[in-house]
């Protein structure tokens, strides 16, 4: 992953709550977003760790070069789904 610093809702184990905390899969209990994750963090796909995204500049906006069409997309998009989502 990138310099950025990796937050709960970056894993895999995160299930959000609401906007400032989630439930932690693993160990059943709440845990601040904001907070350092654990060792047994397990990276979710997103947008801004596909090998096909590259930041445009914008603090939450890139693009997705796997696309003829290359649509702007939030790092923090989820894709889970995505079929084209490359690993770095």
């Amino acid at each position: 992953m990138s310099q950025e610093t990796l937050r709960h809702n970056d894993c895999r184990n995160f299930v959000a709550v609401d906007v400032t905390k989630g439930i932690c899969r693993r160990t059943n209990e709440l845990v601040l977003i904001d907070s350092d994750v654990c060792g047994s963090f397990t990276a979710l796909p997103k947008c801004k760790n596909c090998a096909f995204f590259k930041e445009n500049g914008q603090d939450t906006i890139g693009t997705c070069t796997a696309e003829k069409t290359q649509p702007w997309t939030f790092k923090d998009l989820i894709a889970v789904t995505c079929e084209m989502y490359a690993t770095k």
